[in-house]
C-alpha cells in the first residue's frame, strides 16, 4: 500500500461553480467574464499549487515501482514551491491580458498562512519529479478555459 497526499490540486475541467470550487477556476472564471473575484485577507497566504499531470505521473510511478522501501509509505505530491494567492492571480492576469484588480475581503476563519509540502521522500523513493510549474500550469489551464466556455456555462 502507498499513499499519496495531494497539495492544491488544479488544472483543466474544474467546475468554478461547484459547490467545493478551488481558487484558481474562481479567478480564472472571474477574469474571463471581468468580475473582479475576492482574495481573502492581504492575498499573501501561500500554497503549493500542484498541476494535475504531477498528480498523474505521481499515480503511476506510485503503482509501477518496484522499490521495496517505497511501500507502505506516505508520499507528499506537490511541486515543492510556494506562491502566494496574489502571485497566482498575477500571472492568471498576466496571461489573459486582463488588468482586472481584485478586491480584499476579511480573513478565511481557520485559514492556514503557508502552506508548502515537503517532497522529497517522493522524490526519493518514487522517484517523483513535478514536470509542470506554476506558470506553465496556469497558461495550460487558462487556455482550457478559454477554449471551453460554453461547456463549463452548460455544465453550471
Amino acid at each position: 500500500i502507498i499513499g499519496l497526499r495531494y497539495f492544491n490540486i488544479f488544472g483543466p475541467r474544474q467546475d468554478p461553480g461547484g459547490a467545493y470550487a478551488a481558487v484558481i477556476p474562481l479567478f480564472i472564471d472571474a477574469i474571463l467574464e471581468e468580475n473582479p473575484p475576492t482574495l481573502n485577507g492581504d492575498g499573501g497566504q501561500t500554497r503549493d499549487f500542484t498541476f494535475v499531470e504531477n498528480c498523474v505521473q505521481a499515480n503511476i510511478r506510485a503503482a509501477l515501482t518496484d522499490n521495496p522501501e517505497a511501500v507502505n509509505q506516505v508520499y507528499n505530491i506537490a511541486v515543492g514551491d510556494r506562491t502566494s494567492l496574489v502571485q497566482m492571480y498575477d500571472i492568471l492576469r498576466e496571461e489573459a491580458g486582463s488588468s482586472l484588480e481584485p478586491k480584499f475581503g476579511p480573513n478565511r476563519a481557520g485559514d492556514i498562512r503557508d502552506s508548502l509540502a515537503d517532497i522529497s521522500k517522493a522524490e526519493t523513493r518514487l522517484g517523483y519529479a513535478p514536470q509542470v510549474r506554476i506558470r506553465a500550469g496556469l497558461q495550460q489551464t487558462l487556455s482550457w478555459f478559454k477554449d471551453n466556455q460554453a461547456f463549463i456555462k452548460e455544465r453550471s
